[in-house]
């Protein structure tokens, strides 16, 4: 801090800039020292082969409960009671069968809740509940 003998009323604002400095050197240090731990890549050469078809990639079944309350597979409606037989035999062909859930907004969500539970009694595990953004 530095003092003056002036007798004038004028104000003295300096701010000391090399603790500001000092501190942004050690962090850009720790930075430095830090950024290649960080990296959990293990450099390998792979080996070169044939291509390879991906796996086929099942398309998921399509559950829809519309405004009114009906029930439908992909276009085919069924009551409750039968959807859920279908979902049961599609999970008893593939036990990774997808499902995407859709419901209009409008509809009651006990009829959708009833959707579900339906699934969970098939044994489908994997739902997604489609939506608009």
């Amino acid at each position: 801090m530095a003092f003056s003998n002036h007798d004038d009323d004028e104000v003295l604002s300096e701010m000391n800039v090399t603790p500001l400095v000092d501190v942004m050197l050690v962090l850009l240090v720790v930075f430095i020292v830090t950024a290649p731990l960080m990296t959990n890549a293990v450099h390998v050469n792979l080996p070169k082969t044939g291509a390879v078809a991906p796996p086929d990639q099942k398309e998921p079944m399509v559950v829809s409960v519309d405004a009114d309350g009906h029930y439908y597979i992909g276009k085919q409606e069924f009551s409750l009671e039968v959807m859920e037989q279908q979902l049961k035999d599609a999970h008893d062909a593939d036990p990774n069968q997808a499902v995407q859930l859709q419901a209009d907004e409008d509809v009651n969500y006990g009829q959708v809740a009833k959707a579900m539970a339906a699934l969970e009694r098939s044994g489908i595990q994997k739902v997604a509940v489609l939506t608009t953004p």
